[in-house]
């Protein structure tokens, strides 16, 4: 049974007595190195002394990001501890056009389900360049930095790469024998502790192990929290040799209480319109439409809400140095993710009673009606993947070439869990919910979805080099897929007229298969040495079932196997430059992302039928730009801004109605910074940032009127961060990260009907003690 705990404490007892909390005990690591250093004729790949800016570890990267054709990110594990980052969402608000998604049918925003650019992004995540499925919270504790790669990627990363992808990147063993770890507290009386330690076994081995332990209860929310552990086991053989091993695993598991939101009553832009049939009176529609706002902290689900999950990793890699300027990299895994969540929903408002008759203006009477929603997911995959790059010359034209085959397979299946029939929920109060009202359990029904993608691709990428000043990046990738589901429903009479009700009607195995081709050409101008401009042009493809493995026979669901794939252009013309002797970059680009055969759904009432096309074509474009690295030798920097204009060029009209999901929920402008001053006083730094967000409309269906919806938008908001540390000795620092300083009261997500909320967390701090030797 999960423990109650109320989220209502404004201080924490633990503060007091944080600095003695340093593991002295634990065998602790320091951090390692982004990555190792290889080193081709003019081409290296390795992360920089900045803390801030660095380069990617991807060997498909034959080029320094300064002279890469395409807008890329890279946050290192120095930006994420000072900030206190515990997951990659909260990491990733350090670039800029991410935002958040939230569940329909009070199912909450769990796991990393986010958008870039308008496209979601649930299948663009990786780990070490190979795709990491499934809707899991991706914990930081054993991250050296986090790779995003913006615009259609389909040459880079395979189908569905639409706005791109983000890699996170292991820590793995190096030589020398490092050990460091934190121990934190929260002021919601939560804590987080973590260790690394690298061993030097010999000359050529090393072994290291990453650990994490936490328990988080959410900022003023009753009842929610993230609990967990984590452990990552590592060895390398050969360092420092042509040829070095690695095997390395990860276990991370996590008991939280999930967050189904809030109602949406009282909140700014609410609006309540009185129904044509049994209306209330108008007392009534005023009193609901003054209603104040319910507590944020309020709590609509049951005591024994849970969710579980469990995420399992097992790799090989192999790395040979064949030459001076050419090196084979080779890596094999397997990856178990499994999730089970139990939750409870609020649905709709009732006033006064389970009848519109009963309308009222008693709001102690008024309640929330409740529903019961449970899923059981399991996804596992198994890639291995081989690159080799090489640097040559055909006459005086240099290339820097790097080449590869992929094979993949993955499997998903969801089990359906429902309510046990006879059962019911009770009504929640509206102001004063309880979470020992009657609540229905689940129970598995019998039905359920599985899917198997299988995957071969060949990928090339070639910069060709003619002189210092000009060069042209070509790639293709040529991909392979099949894909079989097959699944059963419970019928209905509705659904299956002809059966009893209730019946398991096991669906007929579904399968789509495919080539696909995607590629990618940019061309590079260097006026200077430290500068570049550059434009490009590549696509993306993402075929049906794309999403988990799941096909659908329906004529409007873009998962029908009949359908052709989408298709993603995208178009970049940009300038980087690297200053004040390359300790600080900057970057501007105007980009624009065209995605077709969206499914459209004529509406014509002149017609008979619903009628489907694969017409739609949906245009994304803006302009983004970036400064990352050191100012001073003391003053460090990281802040990117972006616009993001979003519309329906063709399928949007009278008479027709888009898949609004791609252009909701992203706001035009959004903006992040982050900046920190080291030794302001000897072994003081201090640091803080902001974070700016523009409007995020909910519907972008044709003719909606927004003053009969709940609530039409999530409002723009700002949030400031603040952070200091100090060096009470060489090995042990003390840091405070107090975040929304200023309290802001702003919407973070808002789910699609517009009923129910996330209210962003208020202000709270996190004091951190950290340790190395």
């Amino acid at each position: 049974m999960t423990k109650i705990r109320s989220r209502k404490h404004s201080v924490n007892r633990y503060l007091a007595t944080v600095a003695a909390v340093a593991l002295p005990a634990m065998p602790l690591i320091a951090h390692a190195q982004a990555a190792e250093e290889k080193t081709l004729k003019e081409v290296t790949v390795t992360a920089t002394v900045d803390k801030y800016k660095r380069e990617v570890t991807n060997p498909k990267n034959t080029q320094p990001l300064l002279d890469t054709p395409q807008t890329i990110s890279v946050i290192g594990r120095e930006l994420i501890e000072e900030q206190g980052a515990v997951s990659l969402v909260e990491a990733l608000r350090n670039t800029p056009g991410i935002t958040l998604q939230m569940g329909e049918n009070g199912n909450s925003s769990t796991g990393d389900t986010f958008q870039m650019r308008g496209f979601s992004m649930q299948n663009s995540l990786y780990q070490d360049g190979i795709r990491d499925v499934g809707a899991i919270t991706r914990d930081t504790f054993n991250v050296e930095q986090i790779e995003i790669a913006k615009g259609p990627a389909g040459s880079d990363a395979g189908r569905g790469a639409s706005a791109g992808f983000i890699n996170t990147v292991t820590k793995l063993p190096q030589l020398g024998t490092l050990y460091s770890g934190t121990a934190a507290v929260t002021t919601e009386e939560g804590y987080r502790l973590t260790a690394d330690g690298n061993v030097q076994l010999s000359d050529t081995i090393a072994f290291r192990l990453n650990a994490m332990v936490q328990d988080l209860p959410a900022v003023d929310r009753d009842q929610v929290e993230n609990t967990g552990h984590g452990i990552a086991p590592s060895i390398a053989f050969g360092l420092g040799t042509r040829s070095r091993f690695y095997v390395f695993a990860q276990h991370v598991k996590a008991d939280n209480v999930p967050d189904g939101g809030i109602p949406a009553i009282g909140y700014e832009g609410f609006v309540y319109v009185a129904p044509a049939t049994n209306p209330p009176s108008s007392a009534v529609v005023d009193a609901i439409n003054s209603a104040p706002r319910v507590s944020n902290s309020n709590y609509y689900g049951s005591r024994n809400d849970f969710e579980k999950t469990e995420a399992n990793m097992l790799t090989g890699k192999f790395e040979y140095d064949l030459g001076e300027n050419t090196f084979l990299t080779s890596i094999v895994r397997y990856g178990k993710n499994s999730q089970r969540r139990d939750q409870t929903g609020t649905v709709g408002i009732s006033y006064g009673g389970a009848t519109a008759p009963a309308w009222n203006t008693n709001r102690d009477t008024w309640t929330v009606s409740r529903s019961r929603q449970g899923t059981n997911n399991e996804n596992e995959v198994f890639v291995a993947q081989t690159n080799l790059t090489t640097s040559f010359m055909t006459g005086s034209i240099q290339h820097d070439l790097a080449a590869g085959i992929e094979l993949s397979k993955e499997d998903f299946r969801t089990d359906t869990l429902r309510v046990v029939t006879g059962t019911s929920t009770t009504a929640a109060n509206l102001y004063n919910p309880s979470v020992n009202d009657t609540f229905a359990p689940l129970e598995h029904s019998g039905a359920f979805n599985e899917g198997e993608t299988t995957t071969a691709a060949l990928y090339a990428f070639d910069t060709i080099k003619f002189n210092d000043q000009w060069m042209v990046n070509l790639s293709a990738r040529v991909e392979s897929y099949d894909i079989e589901a097959n699944g059963a429903v419970r019928s209905t009479a509705t659904s299956h007229p002809t059966l009893p009700v209730d019946t398991l009607v096991v669906s007929p195995e579904i399968s789509a298969d495919g080539t696909l081709f995607s590629w990618k050409i940019g061309g590079v101008y260097k006026p200077v040495p430290n500068a570049s401009i550059y434009a490009a042009v590549a696509n993306s493809k993402t075929p049906p079932g794309s999403l988990n493995g799941q096909l659908n026979a329906g004529a409007t669901n873009i998962n029908n196997p009949n359908l052709d794939p989408q298709e993603t252009l995208n178009y970049e013309i940009g300038t980087k430059w690297d200053l004040f002797e390359a300790r600080l970059g900057l970057t501007a680009a105007f980009y624009r992302s065209e995605n077709e055969n969206e499914i459209v759904v004529d509406i014509d009432p002149s017609l008979t039928g619903v009628i489907a096309e694969q017409i739609g074509k949906r245009v994304v474009e803006g302009i983004e730009l970036s400064a990352v690295g050191k100012i001073t030798d003391k003053w460090s920097i990281t802040a990117g801004i972006q616009t993001m204009n979003t519309e329906y060029e063709e399928g949007s009209g009278t008479g027709t109605t888009a898949n609004g999901a791609g252009v909701r929920w992203s706001p035009e402008l959004t903006g992040t910074v982050w900046t920190t001053y080291a030794d302001l006083i000897p072994g003081l730094t201090i640091g803080g940032g902001a974070r700016y967000t523009s409007e995020q409309i909910r519907s972008t269906t044709p003719g909606t009127n927004f003053a009969v919806t709940t609530l039409p938008e999530i409002p723009a908001y700002w949030v400031w961060d603040g952070m200091a540390s100090y060096d009470l000795t060489d090995k042990v620092t003390v840091q405070l990260n107090v975040y929304n300083l200023f309290d802001e009261d702003y919407l973070s997500t808002l789910n699609n009907g517009g009923s129910r909320i996330m209210i962003g967390t208020p202000r709270y701090a996190k004091l951190t003690a950290s340790m190395k030797f």
